[in-house]
């Protein structure tokens, strides 16, 4: 083989171990219900213990608590938006369960910390955190905390954290693989190899993460409107964070979809949980 083939196939090595890798972790969709249809929840979630995850999850999140209270950045329970959060919280959570029944047994906990961050999240466990200046700086109606909550809480009810670990040990052993396989084949240096196959697991890490944002975008539409907040909230909740978060970096460089990607995203998918909103709105599900 000359050496401009060779060269030729070391160039092309990070995209076909993306291809592969990416085609190895396609999951079978899960039967028809309503609602949105994200199918199954990855099988790379089985590689990590769940309760060895939850309980680090919990450990963090008291640290996080303490830390905030010993700068007294952690709003107590009687603030107004912390009683916001929690009521919110309270009409999503029973929605929450049929999505994942290891959830029942969750110790779920909401927590408010001054900050001006423009954030939230949910970890493994039901530990939800909001930053004030997600609330403040946005000016969130309850609707669009509703899908920001949402959202977060479907990360944790597809353990999206445990398939990231999983997929990462995964690909990150492929790659390595079929570097070394390669090099052997080609008779180059494993080096180049290496490197370029660490450049395929880290494109295929990209996508999985953005695919990631979008099931939770969908999940947590879905949740929110059977809590009987308008689904329609996740198009101005985007507009808003678009504006907030200028500058950042082009969609397929990012770990997280556009903004105007997850808009489209979203209209899409209203037809299928605008029924649910209405019928939670007329079940009278929101105080």
């Amino acid at each position: 083989m000359t050496e401009t083939k060779r060269r030729s196939l070391v160039a092309w090595l990070p995209l076909l171990l993306t291809a592969a890798l990416l085609a190895a972790c396609n999951e079978r969709p899960a039967p028809q219900r309503d609602g949105v249809d994200v199918g199954k929840n990855s099988a790379f979630t089985k590689l990590v213990p769940a309760e060895q995850i939850e309980k680090t999850a919990e450990q963090q999140y008291l640290q996080l608590q303490k830390q905030a209270a010993s700068k007294q950045a952690l709003l107590p329970r009687d603030h107004p938006q912390v009683q916001r959060l929690q009521g919110i919280a309270r009409n999503i959570i029973p929605h929450a369960l049929a999505w994942n029944p290891r959830a029942r047994d969750w110790k779920w906990a909401v927590s408010l910390i001054r900050s001006p961050q423009v954030n939230a999240f949910c970890m493994p466990g039901g530990k939800i955190a909001f930053y004030t200046g997600i609330l403040d700086q946005l000016q969130l109606t309850d609707d669009e905390v509703a899908m920001v909550m949402g959202h977060e809480i479907a990360h944790a009810l597809r353990e999206h954290a445990r398939e990231r670990m999983g997929k990462g040990a995964v690909t990150e052993g492929l790659a390595r693989v079929g570097g070394a396989v390669v090099a052997a084949w080609l008779g180059v240096d494993p080096r180049l190899t290496d490197g370029a196959a660490r450049g395929g697991a880290s494109l295929a890490k990209l996508s999985f993460s953005r695919s990631d944002e979008t099931e939770a975008d969908l999940v947590g539409m879905e949740l929110a409107a059977r809590a009987g907040y308008d689904p329609r909230a996740g198009v101005s909740l985007w507009h808003k964070m678009s504006a907030a978060s200028k500058g950042a970096p082009p969609q397929w460089l990012s770990t997280h979809p556009s903004g105007q990607a997850r808009i489209v995203e979203i209209e899409k998918n209203l037809p299928k949980v605008l029924p649910l909103y209405e019928r939670a709105r007329r079940a009278g599900a929101r105080p």
